[in-house]
């Protein structure tokens, strides 16, 4: 409970955060607040998490301080009434509208300035050239079009911070006052640049904002995903209610082809529901009475009656959105080398560009060489300009081609395209750094019971003893055993029922503990048990049968002989039956490089078996629950910060914590998601391999995206320095750095759609 000593909790939205650098600068800002305790940015849904002490800064405060940033604040919310992630998309969808609004008041007049300098530069002097760009470009540089941007300047240089806005303002206000002296002194008009530098740097927003939802629509996705209405039972009727409205305990009716309103179970009725959205599996999965569903999975076929279970912000949906937005909003320790650059990245540019001018115009004929080699192969170079122009050139090159922003978005846009590739494939990454980690793991550990294998018995092995056919074995064990509760025999009993062979009428049934069960089939004593209780009941034949129990206890069979009339007639055993794709799994760890260890609390044997039918490579058998982080921390001892675990997230927690990359393995909406760094929705091994593919991937993706931003920047700054890059092909540069940065983690969605059913990459 809450009390008046604890922090208080704000969200703020800030549309205009768009990358790592406007985060950074607005966490900068905030610091400076006396009582602030915490603060998380996620430039994903532009949110600021504020933690603030007792007699810290209000409500007001907090956005007054974000607002002399530069940025402005869409909405402000206190942690009793945080905001829901359709909040975030609304406010999304009104920022890309303004972004759209800006661009086309910037881009009609700026066309129409481009379409009279042609002809004026190069065929006919227009009379009145001046003073007609200078009232077209007017409501570019100085209005709707660039008002916001050069307001949030003056905010940022107030403030004492430097954003990118600083940058374009530098580059367009400048030109276009110098535009003025051509009515008293003959010189190069500047005014079109101007208004080309704020119109591209408004298209560059826009299209930065387009993609950027791209990137993130696996949130939007999910939010329309979700009944919007539910009908339930109230007072012997069927009313409908708005999904908010429902409560659990709730009776739910679900017709085919409605979608689960809420997390539930089902009381009854049968079907087959689509659960693609939770798992990414296509193929429906059967639903009947004590069956758990998912909200907004869809009924194919049957009618349901279902108990709501989970409402509001504990469903599997909700949980899944909440788990995505945070691993987009979070950090990659490779991502401080970026952080470190942005930092200081403005005011070294301001000092380049100004020294730039400085350079040009005390030794411009030291430069000009430069720009006569320049001149063969780049045509907007002109080594015969004043010097003042190439100067005032250089200078605002500078400005208008540096792209903090590229550096920003390198690591949360691929963040952004990876989570959600993996949100729509089952797998939920918690975080930016389990992705890096994930990377290096050299050791994979798995628990057995529920990960490699089932997690319940089932019939395996049905071996008659010679005279004796298998139907009359098994109708013997079945009929017997359908009068026990035990798993073991409730294995028999459903392994016979699925070969066609249903339980007979038993009598005088009879339980010996642990060793075995009698009874009466027919008139006919039965007795099945071990090899020890049938000896002492005088059975015979059991000679015949020693050769195949020791085969089936050498493969960690549970074995138990069936016997009538005081004579053996074969051997029934069940087993902890593997799961279908372990093998495939473990194979495409192997094909990772990957050293396989299994830890389980079963016997030597037992173990031994599983893992040479899988392909394990260690085996650690007999461990208790909490032997487990001992094991962990014996192999993180032997391998360094390399071990990655797989359990089923609850029992395991433990050891899932202890692990440099924990997986919780599980299914729909009881999954352990707070467990683990990784959660697979769908329950299946082969999700390892594909989550170990897709984090290799997305941090290939951030690396990819700093080297280009980082190798931009570098190279693009000292050619603009030096006059070798006109402001305008400046400009456009600029723009497309950012742009590809977007793209680049935008090819991770084209590469997995080529991905394999098993989760191997087609190359």
């Amino acid at each position: 409970m809450a009390t008046a000593a604890d922090p208080r909790e704000f969200e703020l939205t800030v549309p205009g955060m768009g990358s790592d650098h406007c985060a950074g600068i607005v966490r900068q800002t905030l610091k400076r607040l006396p009582g602030i305790a915490d603060i998380h940015t996620n430039i994903a849904n532009h949110r600021v998490s504020v933690s603030v002490q007792p007699g810290g800064p209000d409500v007001d405060a907090l956005r007054r301080a974000v607002e002399g940033a530069g940025y402005d604040v869409a909405a402000v919310h206190g942690a009793e009434e945080a905001a829901d992630a359709g909040s975030d998309v609304a406010i999304e969808e009104t920022y890309l509208a303004m972004a759209r609004k800006r661009l086309w008041i910037a881009g009609v007049p700026t066309s129409l300035i481009m379409l009279l300098m042609m002809p004026h530069m190069f065929w006919q002097p227009i009379p009145g050239y001046l003073p007609i760009v200078l009232v077209l470009a007017f409501p570019v540089v100085f209005l709707y079009g660039g008002a916001a941007t050069h307001k949030a300047s003056w905010r940022s240089l107030t403030n004492g911070t430097f954003n990118m806005d600083v940058l374009i303002s530098l580059g367009s206000l400048p030109p276009y006052l110098i535009g003025l002296f051509g009515f008293v002194y003959p010189m190069t008009s500047f005014v079109e640049m101007a208004a080309t530098i704020m119109t591209f740097h408004l298209l560059g927003r826009f299209l930065e904002a387009k993609a950027k939802g791209r990137a993130s629509q696996a949130i939007r996705r999910l939010l329309t995903l979700g009944a919007k209405t539910a009908r339930v039972e109230r007072d012997g009727e069927e009313v409908e209610v708005p999904v908010k409205a429902l409560a659990p305990g709730d009776i739910m009716i679900v017709r085919p082809g409605d979608k689960i309103p809420t997390d539930g179970e089902v009381v009854e009725g049968e079907s087959h529901l689509d659960e693609s959205i939770a798992t990414g599996e296509s193929v429906p999965v059967y639903k009947c009475p004590g069956d758990s569903v998912i909200g907004a999975t869809i009924n194919k076929e049957g009618r349901l009656r279902v108990k709501a279970t989970r409402v509001g912000g504990d469903t599997f949906l909700a949980q899944v959105v909440r788990l995505i937005d945070q691993a987009q909003g979070s950090r990659v320790p490779i991502q401080e080398f970026a952080d470190r650059m942005t930092g200081r990245f403005v005011p070294a540019v301001i000092l380049i560009s100004i020294a730039s001018l400085a350079a040009w115009l005390m030794a411009p004929d030291a430069l000009r060489p430069i720009l006569d080699w320049g001149e063969t192969f780049l045509p907007w170079v002109n080594p015969e300009a004043a010097t003042p122009v190439l100067a005032i050139l250089a200078a605002i090159a500078v400005l208008v081609i540096a792209c903090p922003c590229a550096l920003g978005l390198a690591t949360p846009t691929a963040l952004m395209v990876g989570s959600g590739i993996g949100a729509e494939r089952g797998i939920l990454i918690r975080s930016g750094e389990a992705i890096q980690t994930f990377k290096d793991v050299k050791v994979m550990v798995l628990d057995k019971t529920g990960t490699i294998t089932r997690g319940e018995p089932k019939l395996t092995d049905a071996i008659p003893a010679a005279g004796v056919d298998e139907k009359r074995l098994l109708t013997l064990a079945a009929s017997v055993e359908n009068a026990s509760e035990h798993p073991i025999a409730r294995a028999i009993v459903d392994g016979a029922r699925e070969r066609g062979v249903p339980p007979g009428e038993v009598t005088e049934f009879r339980s010996t503990g642990a060793r075995g069960v009698s009874g009466k089939v027919d008139g006919e004593p039965v007795l099945i048990g071990n090899r020890r209780l049938l000896e002492e009941e005088g059975v015979t034949g059991l000679e015949a049968l020693e050769d195949d129990l020791q085969r089936l206890e050498s493969r960690g069979r549970t074995a138990v002989i069936v016997a009538s009339g005081g004579r053996a007639r074969g051997i029934v055993a069940v087993a902890d039956t593997i799961k279908e794709e372990s093998v495939q799994a473990i194979r495409g760890m192997h094909e990772l490089g990957l050293h396989v260890v299994m830890i389980t609390g079963d016997n030597e044997r037992a173990a031994r078996a599983v893992a040479d039918e899988v392909g394990i490579d260690e085996v650690q058998a007999g461990v208790l629950p909490e032997g487990k982080v001992d094991a962990i921390r014996a192999l993180q001892e032997k391998y360094g910060p390399h071990v990655a675990m797989v359990g089923d997230g609850i029992n395991d927690a433990a050891a899932l914590k202890q692990a440099n990359v924990g997986i919780a393995i599980g299914a729909g909406a009881d999954v352990a998601i707070e467990a683990a760094d990784v959660t697979l929705v769908r329950g299946e091994l082969t999700g390892v391999v594909e989550a170990m593919h897709l984090s290799r991937a997305t941090f290939s993706k951030i690396v990819q995206n700093l080297l280009w931003a980082s190798a931009y920047n570098v190279a693009a700054i000292p050619m603009a320095a030096v006059g070798l890059l006109h402001p305008m092909i400046g400009v456009i540069a600029m723009t497309a750095s950012s742009l590809s940065v977007i793209g680049n983690s935008l090819l991770l969605k084209r590469r997995y759609a080529r991905l394999q059913p098993n989760g191997g990459i087609i190359s």
